[in-house]
């Protein structure tokens, strides 16, 4: 392996081992003092400042989490193909291609093929310290693929298959290849309530918010981010 391969390996773990740490609780931003770098990359993120008012990270968080970012992505972007391989390290008993596909749709809020360090930031600052109303949205926004503003039986399998997939041998028992589709046939009767063959998000958010089997199961969801 060369040693620029080496190095970009090496640059997408640490970044990996960031997120990780932040997710997890155990990341002390007192300990790093590196101030935020923004003339050697491309793109531009916003300043500091701008990022605190619009997430719920602290100045050195940002710091933090943009000192991982830019190791791995110079430019100031990730693509999709770098994102996978980013999360597949968290799983590497079970295959999280497709589930990091879904989730770098989520993430690229403008569609143009990549994840800033804003969009990152965004997304990441609801998922882990947002409300329950913006957490439902933002799962909402992930299960709804086609962004049509439904989500059909199809997409919720998918997003269902996707997730037993990634998790791999860590589930025990091991599942039975129609378990993804038994779960989301229980959760699906439960949220479409006028039986029109689409949830809304009134109806997602709804039926999460007033059934705690549900709310429980949104914790696989946070779980692997």
């Amino acid at each position: 392996m060369s040693s620029c391969r080496k190095r970009c390996k090496r640059e997408m773990f640490k970044f990996a081992q960031y997120l990780y740490r932040l997710i997890t609780g155990t990341l002390h931003a007192d300990s790093v003092e590196d101030e935020l770098e923004l003339s050697a990359v491309r793109h531009r993120p916003e300043g500091l400042e701008q990022l605190e008012a619009l997430t719920r990270f602290n100045r050195k968080e940002l710091q933090i989490l943009y000192r991982g970012f830019k190791n791995e992505c110079p430019s100031g972007v990730v693509n999709e193909d770098t994102f996978k391989v980013i999360y597949s390290q968290f799983f590497p008993q079970g295959d999280a291609s497709m589930y990091a596909h879904f989730l770098f749709n989520a993430f690229d809020t403008d569609k143009d093929g990549s994840v800033s360090f804003e969009d990152f930031v965004m997304g990441l600052s609801i998922l882990l310290r947002g409300s329950v109303q913006e957490k439902l949205n933002w799962a909402f926004n992930l299960y709804d693929i086609n962004k049509d503003g439904h989500i059909t039986k199809e997409e919720m399998l998918d997003i269902m298959k996707a997730i037993y997939d990634m998790m791999g041998k860590c589930t025990y028992p091991l599942l039975k290849d129609d378990t993804p589709r038994q779960h989301v046939e229980i959760f699906f009767q439960k949220m479409d309530k006028n039986k029109d063959g689409v949830v809304t998000i009134d109806e997602f958010i709804d039926c999460c918010q007033n059934d705690e089997n549900i709310m429980r199961s949104m914790q696989l969801f946070e779980n692997v981010i």
